[in-house]
């Protein structure tokens, strides 16, 4: 009994010991990462505003959000505005370029903001957009299932792998296999696909389910989705830690145990949230994918304007013979450019010609996004009915997405803070510049009328017939009052 009693107690005091180890071992980690987390926001660069942020800058860094509808801009935008020449070579998952490249204008990719290391800082300009965090989340889950999907016309995963080696021999391209975060995402949603089938068919299961997003016999559940350990390191947050700088993907040494010590301790992620801020504020555009037709409407005439007068800049000073434009001619197209681009932003865009020696100004710019988009649109839908077909009865869709229940949304919410409150900030910062926008173009257009000739003489011709016109009524009246005299007399 004794010898009973003197091992509990022993198991309870070594306990106590354990258990205040572990306490010491975690104040000693927080403070550590609050050391590092602290050391490395201090150090991040671009944390003033820079003065003509609203000017482009000779190199564009399209700083590509997962699933924001930045493709639909760079086919729809900016393959209009750059001729394929003037994009640095690049691909998708690690860049490998040189960024003194001759003519290198134009870098599209979803590495995060830690590119900014590999390029000249004071001659790049960087946009982006951003979503709504619950729903970026919810077509983050779809296209990486989607994409899976593709790879169900094979009978298992071994025939998988022979098709791609072969494929990767002859085109010797980038897939999305090789795009992050896709090169994580969708080989982890195709081995769950076709575990999944060959479950079905070994048991002769088949989902009864009405809930596209909670169908386990045949997809992982969207709840599933959200709380697995890949995704918690990949897509939650994941705006936040793009524009940071820390994913994990980064060029950065200490982006990775910056963000190990963000994702265990929560607090700290306020750092990286400052940091992110700051560098919205930098940026020379920031779309919003909900706002998508005042998103686009200002990239054509922020950016696309810019774009436009650097080239006819560029060309006026190659061939001024050829280019015989005034200040007079200017059209209202908007620029934010600062007082060293003016004679830039005032040439008129109606009469230069793009990166493709076509005409463009920013009004065609736009019909030529309208038209893009509904056929990019249209081609997006088609691949992803097909797809979707091999895991019928799932149909993800906006109207399906209502079916989910408010808890599985309030976890999305909960597990993507940081990214909650820097859209909050963007949606700020969006309406502002819009609106700045939109005073700006009054003002310019203005500005064309007053000092249009035709639009001159058409005032002053105007003003005459109203002369005219008044002076023969009075005439009239003259007339008919002295009539109405004489009758009387």
């Amino acid at each position: 009994m004794d010898c009973a009693l003197k091992c509990v107690a022993l198991l309870v005091l070594l306990g106590c010991a354990f258990s205040k180890i572990s306490a010491s071992l975690v104040k000693d980690d927080y403070e550590h990462c609050k050391n590092t987390v602290n050391k490395w926001a201090s150090s991040s660069p671009d944390l003033e505003v820079k003065e003509e942020k609203h000017r482009l800058r000779d190199l564009l860094f399209f700083l590509h959000v997962p699933r924001t509808g930045g493709r639909t801009y760079f086919h729809c935008f900016l393959r209009k505005l750059y001729s394929s020449s003037l994009e640095c070579p690049r691909s998708y998952d690690k860049l490998r370029f040189d960024p003194s490249k001759h003519n290198c204008r134009l870098l599209v990719t979803h590495d995060d903001y830690s590119m900014m290391s590999r390029l000249p800082a004071e001659k790049t300009s960087v946009v982006t957009i951003l979503r709504n965090p619950i729903d970026r989340v919810f077509s983050t889950y779809e296209f990486s299932i989607e994409v899976a999907a593709r790879f169900l016309v094979h009978p298992n995963l071994t025939s998988v792998a022979r098709m791609a080696g072969r494929l990767r021999s002859k085109q010797g391209g980038v897939s999305t296999l090789d795009i992050w975060p896709w090169k994580y995402l969708v080989p982890w949603m195709r081995e769950d696909l076709f575990a999944r089938r060959d479950a079905r068919e070994l048991q002769g299961l088949y989902s009864r389910s009405n809930d596209s997003y909670n169908m386990e016999d045949t997809v992982m559940p969207l709840h599933e989705y959200i709380n697995d350990p890949i995704a918690r390191d990949i897509i939650h947050n994941g705006a936040t830690f793009q524009i940071a700088g820390l994913t994990n993907n980064s060029y950065l040494a200490e982006a990775h145990e910056v963000r190990r010590c963000v994702l265990k301790h929560q607090t700290l992620g306020e750092y990286v949230l400052e940091v992110a801020k700051k560098r919205l504020d930098n940026m020379l555009y920031v779309g919003l994918t909900e706002d998508h037709r005042e998103s686009a409407t200002m990239f054509a005439n922020v950016v696309g304007a810019q774009v436009i007068s650097q080239k006819i800049a560029s060309n006026y000073s190659k061939n001024p013979e050829d280019n015989d434009i005034s200040e007079e001619s200017s059209s209202p197209e908007y620029h934010q450019n600062s007082s060293t681009d003016q004679n830039a932003s005032k040439i008129s865009a109606a009469q230069i010609i793009n990166a493709k020696n076509e005409h463009m100004t920013v009004g065609r710019l736009m019909e030529a996004y309208e038209t893009c988009i509904s056929s990019l649109r249209r081609t997006q839908k088609q691949r992803r009915t097909a797809s979707l077909k091999r895991i019928s009865p799932a149909n993800f869709s906006k109207e399906a997405r209502l079916d989910v229940p408010e808890v599985v949304l309030q976890q999305i919410k909960s597990l993507n803070i940081l990214d909650m409150e820097l859209y909050r900030y963007a949606q700020s910062s969006f309406s502002k510049q819009h609106k700045q926008m939109l005073r700006q173009l009054k003002l310019q257009e203005k500005d064309i009328k007053l000092d249009d000739p035709y639009s001159a003489a058409s005032r002053n011709f105007l003003l005459f017939a109203i002369s005219i016109i008044l002076l023969l009524l009075f005439i009239g009246l003259f007339v008919k009052r002295r009539r109405t005299l004489k009758l009387k007399l």
